[in-house]
């Protein structure tokens, strides 16, 4: 499911976000179109989180625009964002470890006023496995299912926008595979994600666009499939 020329969903024109007076992002510019899957690449202190912190709104460009859903959002608080349809599942996943599966996905629909059995029941047909743990503690699950509660939490609330960071971290390399099967059937259900990864390999080769983030610009953006092929980004991240 590509863009197809769909319309923007989220739009990132020549951004510069600092921190105190470090220059973190310099003039980043990128976009998600509607129904995309797209990644965002790069090594450590490349800009990925601080990317992903604008995106949120929880640090403000001191230059440039961030529009969502047609719409300028650049000095927006956060959860105005979630509210419009923004969703992020946070590096590590942060669950609420002594409640139960289906109370870490009920705290998602908690800003659109509480969870509808039919969102609940959609994120159950997407992991059937959920259901079966919904009576059991978060904290007792393996990272995978964690992993599985997380992006489902996120989907509650109905997001136009999901936002995934470093969906890989600390997940062996066949938990890797799987969550990546889990990312794609996601986006198959019609919700645009922005994967933010520095496992270029498989992010890769799920999403239909990429660009490549390096000490706060964006050195490469391109097709999925011509970045897969292209022969400094095999050096500088595939080769590993």
């Amino acid at each position: 499911m590509s863009g197809n020329g769909a319309g923007s969903l989220l739009q990132l024109d020549a951004v510069d976000t600092y921190y105190g007076e470090i220059n973190i992002l310099q003039q980043v510019s990128l976009e998600v179109r509607a129904g995309e899957l797209v990644c965002l690449l790069g090594g450590n202190a490349s800009g990925k989180s601080t990317t992903l912190k604008t995106i949120l709104g929880i640090v403000e460009p001191r230059r440039g625009r961030v529009e969502f859903d047609g719409e300028d959002v650049t000095t927006r608080p956060t959860s105005y964002r979630i509210a419009r349809g923004m969703a992020i599942v946070p590096e590590n996943r942060r669950l609420f470890a002594p409640m139960t599966v289906q109370e870490n996905l009920e705290m998602g629909a908690y800003l659109q006023g509480g969870a509808k059995r039919e969102d609940l029941e959609r994120v159950y047909s997407l992991f059937p496995l959920l259901q079966e743990r919904r009576r059991q503690l978060a904290g007792t699950l393996s990272g995978g299912e964690q992993q599985m509660v997380a992006m489902g939490r996120a989907l509650m609330s109905q997001p136009k926008l999901l936002l995934m960071d470093e969906p890989s971290m600390g997940l062996a390399p066949i938990l890797v595979e799987r969550n990546f099967e889990i990312i794609k059937q996601v986006h198959e259900s019609g919700v645009a994600v922005l994967v933010v990864e520095q496992n270029a390999n498989v992010s890769l080769s799920i999403a239909d666009r990429g660009y490549v983030l390096q000490t706060g610009r964006v050195v490469l953006a391109d097709e999925a499939s011509a970045l897969l092929a292209n022969e400094d980004l095999r050096k500088a991240y595939l080769g590993r």
